[in-house]
């Protein structure tokens, strides 16, 4: 089996142009030449790595990496073979330069590298598309929808009736978007399924009375949304998604929710119908977020954490259910506490309490 390369050989950068691209302040020979992006263990003469912790000194000793951000306390950690670039955000600089020099990998490509219309996508005499749309093979393209000039449809996926996708947008494969008005500069990933209708029922004994769903999905420019998550339309309301907001794989998003601009949602987080979030939220993986409450701008819930009541502006939660995070890490304390003084380790020489039989 042959070593597939699966992003094409970047164009080389020297240090005096990274350190334009991204204001850094070389230490060190700025015509050097940088082809690669690697970790500090790993790198070679002509890789640039970063160091954003000290935990990773003896990494950054041990290094043979040609280049490596930094901050100016660490500068003097950076070996003599090694260009030090100084910056306050080693991290971002990196992917900065690491953006630059594999721009294919910053948004899903065409399956089959080709551009235009493929003649065995399926595309509605009634759709319109600008110049200098990619529409692969097995694509659906519905009835009255609209794609902007520079947007990829990839193989598979499905653009349903009416639909307005913008401009430079790029839809993995067997992605689905219905009922839905999506923005410039989006990226929604393979397996996405967008504008479905949501989980709206009213239950009863004879049986659960279905809630009809006739709102939309609004998305807005520069949203992000990782593979297999779903985005449910919205009932009597639209859901949307704000500006600059980025949104893990495997995220489930309920009918009416208002997600809002430049949030970070990880993994597995579920949000339930008709949440409102602000500006600026985190949500770590795994949160599950109750209807109907709303989440204040800043917010920053723990991952695998329960949200069942309001959360206020710049609020730092977590726990099951979510309160102030300073509160909950002194209750695991004192658990920790009362456990230690009863002698238990949870091992298997810990006292069992008899349970009487019933």
């Amino acid at each position: 089996m042959t070593d597939s390369v699966f992003f094409p050989a970047p164009t080389a950068l020297t240090i005096s142009e990274i350190a334009e691209l991204t204001g850094a302040v070389p230490r060190g020979a700025t015509g050097r030449i940088i082809s690669g992006v690697a970790p500090l263990s790993s790198a070679g003469p002509q890789d640039i790595a970063f160091l954003e912790s000290r935990r990773y000194a003896d990494a950054l000793a041990a290094s043979a990496a040609g280049a490596c951000f930094c901050n100016a306390r660490d500068v003097p950690l950076v070996p003599p073979d090694t260009v030090a670039l100084e910056t306050r955000r080693p991290h971002e600089a990196f992917a900065m330069v690491a953006a630059a020099l594999y721009p294919a990998a910053m948004r899903p490509q065409p399956m089959l590298a080709t551009a235009g219309v493929s003649p065995r996508a399926e595309i509605h005499a009634t759709a319109r598309l600008e110049d200098g749309c990619i529409v692969e093979a097995g694509a659906v393209v519905g009835p009255g929808a609209e794609i902007g000039r520079g947007s990829l449809v990839s193989a598979g996926a499905v653009i349903g009736p009416s639909v307005r996708l913008g401009r430079d947008c790029a839809v993995g494969s067997n992605a689905v978007i219905t009922n839905a008005l999506v923005g410039d500069r989006v990226v929604i990933h393979s397996g996405t399924c967008i504008g479905q209708d949501g989980f709206g029922y009213i239950p009863g004994a004879e049986r659960h009375l279905k809630i009809v769903q006739i709102g939309r999905v609004i998305i807005q420019d520069d949203v992000e949304i990782g593979a297999n998550t779903t985005i449910d339309r919205g009932s009597i309301r639209d859901t949307v998604i704000g500006e600059g907001t980025k949104i893990d794989n495997l995220v489930q998003i309920a009918h009416n929710v208002v997600l809002g601009r430049k949030c970070l949602v990880a993994g597995h987080v579920g949000i339930s119908g008709s949440v409102t979030i602000g500006d600026s939220v985190m949500l770590g993986g795994k949160v599950g977020v109750r209807d109907n409450v709303t989440i204040g701008r800043g917010a920053v819930i723990a991952a695998s954490s329960a949200v069942g009541t309001d959360v206020p502006e710049g609020a730092r939660w977590g726990g099951i259910p979510a309160h102030p995070i300073k509160e909950w890490l002194r209750e695991n304390q004192t658990l920790r506490r009362l456990t230690a003084r009863r002698g238990g380790d949870g091992g298997a020489n810990d006292k069992k309490e008899e349970i009487p039989d019933e």
